[in-house]
């Protein structure tokens, strides 16, 4: 099997939005690339090299079918992507006004889908002894998010399964870290998100000035890279210097 640098690629929630520009970054380097996403919009994005699956990170029978037609393609995949996410879409609730329902909901695509995704493309990876996992979290698992009680809670969860499965996998060669992103002007945050809100996260950044997409590509790169080899259960914040840790 191709060493991670050079093996094929998984990006779920690859649609549109930021999902995307990771994916199109990984397809410039002349690697296949698999996206997935629930939206069959997938199919339409998905250009020469690349692979639109349409698939729900949530449910385990999709995530085993999307992989197994991804590794029908492909082959196994090197480099897993856990981009998926429950953000824009979601409206700004108090935390007494949050029903069971959407938390439920939130938890399921939030964190059950990098944990069902991870299952499924690990044992590509420990098999071949080398492999990249890049889980998505976000700043307001430091910060909390205001009105955003679950959304935050989800992502706090994603930086303690990467962690977690840091320690299992490393004896395989397999490496887990995670990127949590600032306040990012998307496409879906433009349509969606109040002027002021945007300008505050940006108020508030060493580096003043609006988060676009391609900020983040270059840390979720490097940590599917070799150059990445030794690294692994560490989180990476890219929000123009908000949160120090």
């Amino acid at each position: 099997m191709a060493a991670p640098e050079d093996g094929p690629v998984v990006v779920t929630g690859a649609a549109g939005g930021i999902g995307l520009e990771y994916a199109r970054a990984f397809a410039a380097q002349g690697r296949p690339v698999a996206l997935c996403d629930r939206d069959d919009r997938v199919l339409d994005v998905a250009a020469d090299g690349m692979l639109g699956v349409v698939a729900d990170v949530s449910d385990e029978d999709s995530v085993d079918a999307a992989f197994t037609r991804i590794e029908r393609e492909f082959g196994a995949p090197t480099v897993l992507v856990n981009n998926a996410a429950l953000f824009v879409d979601l409206p700004f609730t108090g935390w007494r006004d949050i029903d069971v329902a959407t938390w439920d909901r939130v938890m399921a695509v939030n964190l059950r889908g990098p944990f069902l995704c991870a299952r499924r493309a690990l044992p590509g990876m420990t098999s071949a002894g080398a492999g990249r996992i890049v889980n998505i979290s976000s700043t307001t698992a430091h910060v909390g998010g205001h009105q955003r009680l679950h959304y935050a809670a989800s992502k706090a969860g994603v930086i303690g399964f990467t962690r977690a499965l840091a320690r299992e996998v490393g004896v395989a060669g397999v490496t887990v870290n995670a990127v949590a992103p600032g306040s990012t002007q998307s496409e879906g945050v433009l349509e969606r998100y109040p002027r002021d809100v945007l300008d505050n996260a940006v108020a508030v950044r060493a580096i003043p000035r609006a988060a676009v997409p391609a900020d983040l590509v270059g840390a979720v790169l490097f940590l599917a890279s070799d150059a990445a080899s030794f690294i692994t259960g560490q989180t990476i914040i890219v929000d123009g210097g908000h949160v120090f840790r």
